[in-house]
């Protein structure tokens, strides 16, 4: 979740119907931690070549990440995604009650393993451990990630930006976990993405 994430979309008029509900309803609640429009994109294009996969999602938020999936795969495409508030849940649930391929929980983020093992997880809202205070990084093999699929952790400052080396211990940890292959991606000049694939 990015701050300003829902403010980012105010001049943006090409959204999908259902990303741009998602938006709405994120500014009626005045929820500002939206995924960046550049990141939606991304895991747009990540959930498209998931079609018929399981997919994961910690942190739904008011569901915006959510709808950039959504709109991308189909109903063979089974979307899980927990919600710490418990009244963003419920928004969220309601705003996707017409999906039958999509479930919104509310709850802690390490309830989401037990509808695993994912072909695509967006850690969001947990199991990073990016900030020092979070909870320790949780490992994709312990039932999160199949082999084969793709996790995708956003919100990291570029590595040779300001401010980038509070975010290196996760970021050694994840572009150095023995069972992925993984990169960063610069979306902005800002904003990078950490997205691997479990090669074992």
């Amino acid at each position: 979740m990015a701050v300003g994430g829902n403010t980012a979309y105010a001049d943006i008029t090409d959204l999908p119907p259902l990303v741009s509900a998602a938006v709405e309803l994120a500014a009626s609640r005045s929820f500002d931690y939206s995924c960046d429009p550049a990141q939606g994109r991304l895991l747009s294009v990540l959930a498209g070549g998931c079609v018929g996969g399981r997919i994961g999602e910690t942190g739904t938020g008011c569901g915006v990440g959510l709808a950039w999936m959504l709109d991308a795969t189909d109903e063979s495409t089974s979307i899980v995604s927990v919600e710490l508030d418990p009244g963003r849940a419920a928004a969220s649930a309601a705003l996707f009650g017409g999906q039958s391929n999509v479930r919104v929980l509310a709850g802690n983020w390490t309830e989401l393993r037990e509808h695993g093992p994912f072909d695509l997880l967006i850690l969001d809202g947990g199991g990073k451990g990016k900030e020092p205070e979070d909870d320790p990084p949780l490992d994709p093999t312990e039932g999160w990630l199949a082999v084969g699929g793709t996790i995708v952790l956003d919100d990291f400052i570029p590595f040779n930006r300001p401010g980038a080396s509070a975010h290196d211990h996760a970021r050694r940890y994840w572009l150095g976990h023995p069972a992925l292959q993984a990169t960063e991606l610069r979306l902005s000049p800002t904003l990078a993405t950490l997205v691997g694939v479990r090669v074992r």
